[in-house]
């Protein structure tokens, strides 16, 4: 029995140690489990059941032009956050969501649902408040806590940040736009947007062993990091006076597309301005900026609505001056021309002859000039100055197919020009395989495509002595202290053609903007060489309707030349279409004021120089003779208002430009200054015609556009006629040729 019993201890003794090894084993290997393996995704498990973690949005960086003038900003706004674990019944979740409801436009209801969860000491009521309703949620504050002592800290205001547009729809389609939290979503902002948003702070806060968010005094909180700015190359007087003209344009030629210019520094690729117009406003871009647009929209209902609405939006946020391809016209004829001097497929001595049509390769109908009657024998300047088509396919044969493809290629058509810039499009060649009429075609710039920056990029390359640069447009980077973090550097791609072909090149198309078919968008002094362009659309956006566009593409000075200017209008609805007509004026008067502000030195010859305006003096308060005596000396007559003996105000203002021997009108009593003068009805007219009306008017006239008295006729004016302005007012006058056409058969 004692052994019995003996047997039974022992086995129970191993049995226990058997259980004791298992156990504490299993548990250590547990123990050992939790801590060596899995003990790092534990403790991060732990932190996040005790912490709650808020992000801090970071300011977002300034984009400036420039000259330092602020394109887009974040400026400070504020988020209404609300902490309802303070409330202690209904009574006072129903007072606070009442108040706030009625400063920040919220449905009262769905800030009480807010205000009932009892548990959390942070609910976002609302973002991006400015500073009125943060200045009434600030008084609502302290009469919360007037009226319920426990409710104090129950609304927080934290900062936030909300980007401006001080120019609202100005280069729009450059700058781009962010969304709701902050994002770049077009434009630089999108392109720059890693290095314009910062890094985000942050908001820790501890939980209690319920889960339940602890109040405000236990928060940690680490700063956001500020973005970085950028410096663009655009500035914003050129960019103003590209967007004015544009404008205009759209409205004096019915423009149904909208329009894109783009200047550009010809040397080192710099863009300067971009204008787009039709455009949108970055601070409201989910807007249609176009009423017609939106009245479409309004009739649609459901899903087509929301599509409609989508399709519109994009095209309004698209930058036609990278992203659309369209046949160039005759602009391009700038290419040929470069492309058959450079492989010396002809020379400046090679001649042409223009029947009015031409068969370019047998059993191929005849394709016709614009001038119908024929060019006769031309050289090969005057062939380029006539833009005649037939005298450039005889140049598309004499190149060759492969070389014109090759130097299609060399000018940057055929691959993105790597503007930094989101969206860019590429030219589009001709389908292989090419054959005759794609080359006849094509060496007048029809059945190729291009992108407006393209273009502009490679009539650079021609003005430059050759060489294809890299177009950008931003500048500089700069850190939050403002300090240069980067610096763009201009990038030379290769040469296309050389100095010398580049040299002839600039002296044709000078010659053809003071008496070929560019003359319209010359202007006096400033050695404009220049091409216009007419080309049909790749597809017609109108039913039965042949849809152009019109464009002009040139540079200054031809002697020396600094800066590059592409104007291009999309299908010109009015009677005017032709580039001569709709495009060339309208670049004509941008340059009339970059080039001036630029500082290019204006070079005149003999009969430019009788148009030349000049300052007026300053003759406020002197006695009249001594006025007039002034007055005559500075080259202008004086034109007495009133009986007074001293002169009590002047038109034009002092410093104010009038052409010399203008009228410099002299008011010698209060009373004087009251009359007026009507504006007459100055277009139409030769240079002498409207000088000797604006002379019985009394009015003064500032010449734009070609002087030459045979040839040209004026065809707008900067003032309305019968508009009521005082004697001596300035008004411009435009002059050009109705003509001349470039248009593409």
């Amino acid at each position: 029995m004692d052994s019995i019993l003996s047997g039974i201890k022992k086995r129970a003794t191993v049995l226990l140690i058997l259980i004791l090894v298992f156990g504490f084993g299993a548990v250590a290997c547990r123990l050992f489990y939790l801590h060596m393996i899995m003990g790092e995704e534990l403790s991060e498990r732990a932190v996040d059941q005790q912490l709650s973690d808020t992000l801090v949005s970071a300011k977002r960086g300034t984009i400036y032009d420039r000259n330092g003038n602020v394109l887009a900003s974040s400026a400070s706004v504020w988020k209404v956050i609300l902490a309802p674990a303070y409330f202690e019944n209904d009574n006072q979740r129903h007072f606070v969501s009442q108040g706030l409801a009625e400063i920040l436009g919220i449905d009262e209801s769905d800030i009480f649902e807010l205000a009932s969860k009892s548990e959390s000491y942070y609910q976002t009521v609302k973002r991006k408040v400015e500073s009125d309703e943060r200045d009434k949620v600030l008084d609502f504050i302290d009469k919360v806590s007037d009226k319920y002592e426990r409710l104090s800290n129950v609304i927080v205001l934290e900062e936030d940040f909300k980007r401006y547009y001080p120019y609202n729809d100005f280069a729009a389609s450059v700058i781009g736009f962010t969304g709701a939290d902050g994002q770049g979503l077009a434009g630089i902002e999108y392109q720059y947007d890693s290095y314009l948003t910062g890094v985000a702070g942050r908001i820790v806060t501890e939980n209690n062993g319920w889960g339940t968010t602890m109040p405000f005094e236990y928060q940690q909180k680490e700063d956001a990091q500020d973005g970085n700015s950028l410096v663009l190359t655009i500035d914003e007087t050129v960019q103003h006076f590209m967007e004015k003209y544009l404008k205009q344009g759209i409205a004096d030629y019915k423009v149904a597309e909208g329009a894109v210019a783009i200047c550009m520094d010809v040397k080192n690729g710099e863009v300067l301005g971009m204008a787009v117009e039709n455009s949108f406003d970055p601070n409201d871009p989910y807007t249609l900026a176009s009423e017609d647009a939106q009245k479409e929209v309004d009739k649609l209902t459901g899903t087509a609505k929301e599509e409609r609405l989508n399709e519109l939006l994009a095209k309004q946020w698209r930058n036609k001056a990278i992203s659309d391809s369209y046949y160039p016209g005759s602009v391009y004829k700038i290419i040929t021309a470069s492309a058959v001097l450079e492989e010396n497929a002809a020379n400046l001595n090679s001649t042409f002859y223009c029947s009015g049509s031409y068969v370019p390769y047998e059993g191929v109908e005849p394709i016709g000039c614009h001038n119908t009657a024929g060019h006769g024998s031309q050289t090969f300047g005057e062939a380029l100055c006539n833009s005649c088509n037939p005298a450039f396919m005889m140049m598309g044969k004499a190149l060759g197919m492969d070389k014109y493809w090759e130097y299609f290629q060399s000018f940057g058509f055929n691959s993105r020009t790597g503007i930094d810039l989101p969206g860019e499009g590429t030219g589009i060649f001709f389908e292989e395989p090419w054959g005759p009429v794609d080359l006849a075609i094509g060496s007048f710039g029809q059945g190729i495509s291009v992108t407006p920056i393209e273009m502009v990029t490679a009539v650079s390359a021609v003005a430059n002595g050759g060489y294809a640069v890299k177009p950008y447009l931003v500048k500089q980077i700069l850190d939050a202290n403002g300090n240069v973090v980067e610096t763009a550097e201009p990038v030379v791609k290769r040469q296309v053609i050389s100095e010398d072909t580049a040299m002839k090149m600039s002296e044709i198309l000078e010659k053809n903007a003071t008496e070929g078919t560019a003359k319209n968008g010359y202007v006096a002094g400033y050695r404009i060489a220049g091409k216009t362009g007419t080309s049909e659309k790749i597809g017609n956006s109108r039913k039965n309707k042949k849809d152009y566009i019109a464009s002009y593409c040139g540079y200054a000075p031809a002697n020396d030349p600094q800066i590059a200017l592409l104007v291009y209008f999309d299908t010109p609805t009015g009677e005017a279409y032709y580039g001569s007509q709709v495009a060339a004026p309208v670049f004509a008067g941008i340059m009339s004021e970059i080039c001036p502000y630029l500082g290019i030195e204006a070079q005149y010859n003999e009969e430019e120089l009788k148009y030349v305006d000049t300052a007026a003096g300053t003759y406020l308060s002197m006695n009249l003779n001594e006025a007039i005596a002034a007055v005559e000396a500075d080259g202008f007559e004086a034109y007495i208002c009133g009986e007074g003996n001293k002169v009590v105000a002047q038109v034009p203002q002092s410093g104010a430009a009038i052409p010399r021997g203008g009228k410099v009108v002299l008011y010698t009593t209060e009373n004087s200054t009251k009359e007026t003068e009507t504006v007459p009805d100055l277009t139409g007219l030769t240079v002498a015609q409207v000088n000797e009306i604006a002379y019985d008017y009394n009015i003064n006239v500032s010449f734009s556009g070609s002087v030459e008295l045979d040839t040209v006729y004026s065809y707008a004016q900067s003032i309305d006629p019968n508009e009521q302005v005082a004697p001596g007012t300035v008004v411009t006058v435009y002059f050009g040729n109705n003509d001349v056409d470039d248009t593409v058969m």
